[in-house]
């Protein structure tokens, strides 16, 4: 069911509003999940279903993407600021510790929350922060191109895009490794949402910096990389592996950047192991 709650957090300047947009659906452990940069809670739609028959599933919208509005004045959006900001909301929602699921750079803010003990387990999908500063560079260009070119395609054209395969290839192909299967629906949707985060240039801005250098120790991790993601290589993962010893490190076959959707069963296996 999807909803919206709000809650006060403490910031250097005073006591500040937030407001998250979220889904929920399922029985059991807690997991949240978070979408990377750009897209929207239904990134994770495909795989709902699956997870939900296992656990009470949180979807969120994150601050300034989908529905969610964007941070407050004075609340930065680094990934040390944003975790406390999801713990806040999981204690309004009577969760407490839930498990953590994350894609990106939400991956990356995933692991955050596992090092400062706000999650139970973590799994990250491709996550961010274990890149070299050209790989670093060569990311975030694709991605102020992807929503460079979000912004200046006018809607109708993103419309009728959304409806040929070719279209939703040229649209969403550096994230997915079978674009041309995605909906017209969900496609038109997510570049929506890439068009309207306000969050974008702020989240993008302060992952410039963003190395995870910590081990994430006293809870299981895994890391989960495609084999196609053309955005972040999956040579990053035996980078994360180093950083984090105790994490298990899975290879998604055939999956791109964003595996929710090249294979589900998949990633959802690979999440319920986790959380197990």
């Amino acid at each position: 069911m999807a909803a919206t709650v709000s809650f006060t957090i403490a910031s250097a300047d005073g006591p500040r509003p937030v407001s998250i947009a979220y889904e929920r659906s399922g029985s059991g452990e807690p997991l949240l999940l978070l979408h990377g940069i750009g897209h929207h809670r239904q990134a994770w739609d495909p795989v709902l279903r699956i997870l939900a028959a296992e656990r009470d599933v949180i979807a969120v919208d994150l601050p300034g993407f989908g529905a969610s509005p964007a941070l407050p004045d004075g609340v930065p959006y680094a990934t040390d600021s944003v975790a406390p900001v999801l713990g806040a909301f999981c204690a309004e929602l009577g969760v407490g510790r839930p498990h953590v699921a994350g894609n990106s750079l939400e991956g990356l803010l995933a692991l955050e929350m596992g090092r400062v003990g706000l999650a139970r387990s973590v799994t990250a999908l491709s996550p961010a922060g274990f890149w070299t500063e050209a790989e670093r560079r060569y990311a975030f260009a694709v991605l102020r191109a992807m929503r460079g070119g979000a912004l200046a395609l006018p809607v109708t054209m993103i419309e009728r895009l959304s409806l040929s395969a070719a279209g939703r290839t040229a649209l969403t192909s550096t994230i997915y490794s079978r674009p041309g299967r995605r909906s017209p629906d969900a496609v038109l949707a997510e570049t929506m949402a890439l068009r309207g985060a306000t969050g974008f240039h702020q989240t993008l801005a302060v992952g410039r910096g963003s190395v995870f250098a910590h081990d994430v120790p006293g809870l299981p991790v895994t890391v989960a990389w495609g084999s196609r993601d053309r955005l972040l290589p999956r040579r990053q993962g035996v980078r994360a592996k180093h950083t984090i010893p105790g994490a298990r490190l899975v290879r998604l076959p055939g999956c791109g950047h964003v595996p929710m959707h090249d294979d589900p069963a998949l990633v959802a296996r690979v999440v319920l192991d986790t959380s197990r």
